[in-house]
Order: structure tokens, then sequence, then C-alpha cells
């Protein structure tokens, strides 16, 4: 994929991008009924996935340097119709391509991601504290029923909870590989199930829910090839998403980047790719404006996915 994100060809499309011309005009179909933002705190931030792991008392952000040109907020790509859809179609495609790479994986096993995040903490009473980049390992049951384990430098380490069952509070946004599988596998289901899913457990606006969940999902589990294409596609329907051209994650990899802007916060959430392989390097937050003692263009979380996999046991490395 070009970096430059070129428009859409006006004829002779190559396979694909006939659904991707139908993807972007379901959007503007779905703009028309939209629901209005709810109204919060304008600084608090929830927090889905995330929350599991994060202590009470802490906010985390971290501040990177300013571009340049002094704003420390990358440009992003103005409006182009269709080059935010065809970037999305490039990378779920990149992911069927990924199929039958876990056809043998087994619900006893468990999913590792091992990362690099890097934050500041605010404590009350105390003033900032920068931590250096540092190392956080997850380990998840396939199927959900096992403890996992989450292991970070600097805190040691400590064991999950089995998710919950069916039925259960927070079972819709588990993300065990085997509860992936059972979402819908094209873009129109993916996209009712974000939809009816995403707002009910996160107080947000319904399509920053959407991204945030789907968000969740791409950074901290292995999702099926057939639901990670519907993911992609999905989003591409989202109202408010872009496209960052130049954006750094956690690792300093430089990639492309399919960003959101919170309708209720001066943040904008950004997912990384590669330019050429698609592949996802990582997410980050970036403030686009001054508030709460933060400058515009503080990263306000950034994590870097060094590696996938599954392995047989938790704490176990591949």
């Amino acid at each position: 994929m070009n970096p430059q994100l070129p428009e859409l060809p006006e004829r002779d499309l190559p396979p694909g991008r006939h659904r991707l011309l139908k993807e972007h005009l379901m959007t503007e179909i779905r703009r028309t009924g939209q629901e209005p933002a709810r109204r919060r705190n304008p600084w608090l931030r929830p927090a889905l996935a995330a929350a599991a792991v994060a202590t009470a008392a802490a906010v985390t952000v971290v501040v990177l340097p300013a571009p340049s040109d002094g704003t420390g907020v990358r440009a992003t790509v103005p409006a182009r119709e269709g080059a935010t859809a065809a970037f999305l179609e490039d990378i779920a495609l990149a992911a069927e391509d990924a199929g039958g790479a876990y056809d043998e994986i087994r619900d006893d096993q468990f999913v590792y991601v091992d990362s690099k995040v890097s934050h500041t903490v605010y404590e009350e009473g105390r003033k900032a504290r920068i931590q250096p980049l540092h190392r956080s390992e997850h380990w998840t049951s396939v199927d959900g029923t096992g403890k996992g384990l989450v292991r970070e430098e600097g805190r040691g380490q400590w064991s999950t909870a089995p998710e919950p069952a069916p039925g259960e509070p927070g079972y819709e946004t588990a993300t065990s590989y085997r509860h992936l599988s059972t979402l819908p596998a094209d873009p129109d289901g993916m996209y009712d199930w974000l939809r009816r899913t995403a707002p009910e457990h996160s107080g947000q606006e319904t399509h920053q829910a959407m991204f945030v969940l789907a968000g969740d999902l791409i950074r901290d589990a292995i999702v099926p090839p057939e639901q990670s294409a519907a993911l992609y596609r999905a989003v591409a329907r989202i109202p408010g998403v872009t496209v960052v051209k130049d954006a750094v994650d956690a690792a300093g990899r430089r990639g492309v980047a399919v960003a959101r802007q919170d309708p209720d916060n001066p943040l904008r959430d950004e997912w990384i790719f590669d330019a050429r392989t698609h592949e996802f390097l990582g997410e980050r937050t970036v403030a686009t404006e001054d508030h709460a003692g933060l400058r515009k263009g503080a990263v306000t979380s950034n994590t870097a996915v060094l590696r996938r996999a599954v392995v047989d046991e938790p704490g176990e490395r591949p």
C-alpha cells in the first residue's frame, strides 16, 4: 500500500474494491441515524480492557517530543473520498491472507501478546513520574475458562480471572480466541455487533465506543482471520474514522494510522499499521488540544505489540 494513500481509480477496480465502494455508501447512510453524544466529564476517559490491570489511583500519560512544526500533533490526511476505506480494505485483505495460521489451536492453550509500553504516572499528591519504555506480557486462555497471566516490568506479575460465562456481565466483550470466533464474519453483522455491544459497556458516544472496542480487540487478542477482516471493514463504516499519514508506536516504528477524534474529549485514538505489510504495530492516543495539564501533542497511552503467539501454559514464552 502506498503510504500516500491515492484516491480510488474511477474504472477497472481490482477485486474487493466494489465491496469497498458499497461500504462507503453505507457509512453515509448510517450517518443520518447516529445518536447524539452523551454529556459527561470532558476529561473522563473510560477504558475497557485496560481497566482490568490499571491501578485505581493512577492516570497514565506519556509526552513525546513534538515534531519540527512545534505542534506535537501530526497532520491528519484531508478528507478524501474512499482513501480511508481503501486503506482499511487493504488491512482486511492482509488479515484474510493470514487464514490458517491458527487452525490447530487448542482450547487448553493460551494466546500470548508481548508488548512494549511507556507512560507517565500521576498520583494524587505526587509529581508526575515518567517511566521508561518497558515490557508487558499477557497470556489469555484460548477458550476463556482458564486463569490468565500478566507480567509487567517494574510491577511484577499477577493472575487474571477466567472470562465470564455466556450471559454473565462482560461476556460480550471477552477477548478469548473462541469467543471472538463466534462473532460475525461479515461486515454488516460485525458493524451491528459493535453498535449493539460497545455503548452498553463504555458510556461513550456510540460511534466512539465502537471504535474503542474494536481497538481493544485488535491490540489485546488474536482475532480469527474472518472476524478480523470483518472488523476492519465494519470500522470503515464508522463516521469520523480517518487516516494519519505518519504515526510512531512505542517502539519507534513508523507507520500509517487509522484514527478517530473522541467527540467528548480532546483526544484522538490511533491504530498504527505498517504501510507496506499492513501489519498492526501498536496503538496510541494523542491530545489534540491543551487540557488538564497536558500539552497538545501529548500521547496519553502508547503501546507497541511486538509478538503474538499461541503457547501451552501461562508464563511460557514462544
